[in-house]
């Protein structure tokens, strides 16, 4: 349980009770539930866990999905963020969700990252994972592969590395980030006999962005920058679409790795995994990404706090 890794942060779970208290029951383990009340100072004994109540619509079974209850699922993650919004809480961590249960209900819904965005009225957002000693962004995220270049404008590309480099400065404090920005095509283009994105899109808005002091490398090929050698020199990669820049994180941190979303007005963190569903219930479940994405959200929630102190 989160309760006893005695993480860096007073954790409030956002969830049904009842449904908590049915699965520690069903698992063996001790649980206290007591109502979260804002402004309290909180349970910190072990066992303990304080819970910010949201009803289930229908009652829930391990490993069943059930569209009836996505408004639920919607609706915890409306309070997380209103509550980070508000002050309630400094940061979120979300676990992860299953999409097309969501949309099988009738929501649009493609992911966290775009419903937060939508959600706080943030018009752009990036994904990054840590994981592996790397940091890894995504210029798209979850896009089918034949709509990926058309996404990827000089306006977005710009708007993107602006705000990747931002948040490391700001929740990461890292002074003058290093980003290595991947090509979109095989060898970068291959000067044009591969693909033009990365001379028509990707080196201007590179060369723009220098001039006014970014630390900007790239277009490199994205079968040759993922080597731990020339990794060591850069703080950040950006990465063009989903599972050119993932699949190699995912391969060298997969458990423990943690999804940031940069440039929301609150922090959120989130595990790096899936559902999994044939483990609901059964206790086998892995928690480590979850534990680092609480310590990681801590960790920036401290950070704001210092660097809106010395704002003041």
């Amino acid at each position: 349980m989160l309760a006893q890794q005695r993480l860096p942060a007073r954790i409030v779970v956002v969830a049904d009770r009842e449904l908590l208290r049915q699965r520690a029951r069903a698992l063996g383990l001790p649980l206290e539930i007591n109502d979260f009340v804002p402004g309290s100072a909180g349970q910190t004994r072990s066992g303990a866990l304080e819970v910010s109540h949201v009803a289930l619509a229908v009652a829930s079974r391990p490993g069943k999905l059930d569209p009836a209850n996505s408004a639920y699922v919607l609706r915890t993650l409306e309070v997380a963020a209103d509550g980070c919004r508000d002050g309630i809480f400094d940061a979120m961590t979300t676990a992860p969700v299953h999409k097309g249960v969501i949309n099988d209900a009738g929501y649009a819904f493609t992911g966290h990252t775009e419903f937060l965005a939508a959600h706080t009225g943030t018009p752009r957002v990036v994904m990054m994972l840590t994981g592996g000693g790397m940091r890894v962004a995504l210029a798209t995220t979850h896009l089918a592969l034949a709509d990926v270049a058309r996404h990827i404008t000089r306006e977005s590309l710009e708007r993107t590395l602006r705000i990747i480099r931002h948040d490391l400065v700001e929740r990461f404090a890292l002074a003058r980030p290093r980003i290595a920005v991947a090509g979109l095509n095989p060898h970068a283009g291959e000067s044009g006999y591969l693909g033009r994105e990365e001379i028509d899109v990707i080196i201007p808005v590179l060369e723009a962005l220098r001039a006014q002091g970014f630390d900007l490398t790239g277009p490199l090929p994205a079968d040759t920058l993922f080597n731990p050698e020339r990794l060591k020199n850069f703080d950040c990669v950006l990465a063009m679409y989903h599972d050119q820049g993932l699949p190699v994180l995912k391969y060298a941190s997969f458990g423990s790795g943690i999804n940031v979303t940069l440039g929301l007005p609150i922090i959120r963190t989130s595990v790096d995994h899936g559902t999994a569903l044939d483990l609901a219930g059964t206790g086998a479940a892995e928690a480590g990404s979850l534990i680092e994405a609480v310590k990681l959200a801590a960790e920036l929630a401290v950070r704001s706090k210092q660097s809106r102190a010395r704002a003041d």
